[in-house]
């Protein structure tokens, strides 16, 4: 990776900057600030910052910037920002399975958070989370924390976190700090392309904010890469790929020839690669001659965004493998993100964006 301490460096800044789910606006700030220093030219729309260079359509990237964290709904009462900031309530009758509650509740015990104003990222104050459960009422997720009693509601809540570098694996609540950072230091290495930063995808709104540019300047694309990190089981499992590539997810497939231009990078340059709609579909045919119920491939920012435009905007992912998905020790090993950084630039300059 071309200038790697100044890439930790900005990684560490970001991670320290809060932006959670439906409350990124003070971290748009920092990415802008950061942004111009390296060059680009930024322009703030609803939902979305834009970065461009002078050649901005040629290469297109993009990255969501929200990261899970809590909301305040009352006194001494939080709850998981991206359900609320996904209406998602038996109130709506679009409530979050009672599965994916149980997966949560004991996963951020004992946490230290911190409050934040949302507009500016003014300090509110910290705390510790003392206690999660599912109030049988509502149905729904409710997180008590120590020293945050004097919150109103609408105070967004951010875990707090640090950078931590141990035998070469980076470890820090990564999704999606991680590909944005890679996407400010590309403007750094010369990138003259576009890079878009979206807000509320762990919420699943991302791609509407995406699209709407484009429908605004009336320009599709299929050159789009999404960039994100992609989690797995283990370290073992993680490690047999570089980087992580798509042919699709769930709700559509991608663009087949942005996603052979990546892996025809990879080979050429012996960054190993693999896919990871591949590895799941394998997974479920184990899981089902076990008796076991199958996953699904998984939502993306480009495969909604895919659906919904009907192709209008199409293109591919590339994503860092990961463990510890959505915790405060999510990793990847600093030669991924080497891998994942070469892989930006091979794109950026087969497109003509330097």
């Amino acid at each position: 990776m071309q200038k790697t301490e100044e890439f930790i460096d900005l990684l560490k800044v970001l991670i320290r900057s809060p932006s959670v789910v439906g409350a990124e606006h003070s971290f748009f700030r920092v990415l802008q600030r950061e942004l111009e220093e390296r060059g680009a030219r930024v322009t703030w729309y609803e939902g979305l910052l834009v970065a461009q260079g002078s050649k901005p359509g040629t290469a297109m990237f993009s990255a969501h910037i929200d990261r899970h964290g809590l909301i305040c709904t009352g006194p001494n009462e939080f709850q998981y920002a991206a359900f609320v900031a996904g209406n998602r309530s038996d109130l709506l009758g679009n409530s979050v399975s009672e599965k994916l509650m149980r997966k949560i509740v004991d996963r951020f015990q004992a946490v230290p958070v911190t409050a934040y104003e949302p507009w500016s990222g003014s300090y509110f104050g910290a705390g510790v989370i003392k206690r999660t459960y599912v109030c049988e009422y509502r149905n729904n997720l409710i997180f008590e924390v120590d020293g945050l009693e004097h919150l109103v509601a609408g105070t967004p809540v951010a875990f707090t976190d640090h950078l931590t570098i141990n035998d070469g694996i980076l470890s820090a609540q990564l999704d999606n700090v991680l590909t944005a950072a890679h996407l400010v230091h590309l403007f750094a290495l010369g990138f003259q392309g576009t890079a878009f930063f979206t807000a509320q995808e762990e919420a699943g709104s991302s791609w509407r904010y995406l699209l709407e540019w484009f429908r605004r300047f009336n320009g599709g694309t299929d050159k789009l890469v999404v960039v994100d990190t992609s989690p797995y089981p283990d370290r073992a499992t993680a490690d047999q790929q570089k980087v992580v590539l798509r042919r699709r997810d769930v709700n559509a497939p991608f663009h087949a020839g942005a996603t052979a231009l990546l892996e025809g990078l990879c080979r050429e340059h012996g960054i190993s690669f693999g896919y990871k709609d591949a590895y799941i579909e394998e997974q479920n045919r184990l899981a089902l001659a076990q008796g076991n119920e199958p996953q699904s491939l998984g939502s993306t920012e480009m495969g909604r965004i895919a659906a919904a435009s009907n192709g209008f905007v199409q293109g591919t992912t590339l994503q860092i493998p990961t463990t510890g998905y959505h915790t405060m020790e999510e990793s990847s090993t600093l030669e991924s993100n080497q891998a994942f950084s070469q892989l930006l630039t091979l794109i950026s300059a087969e497109y003509g964006a330097f």
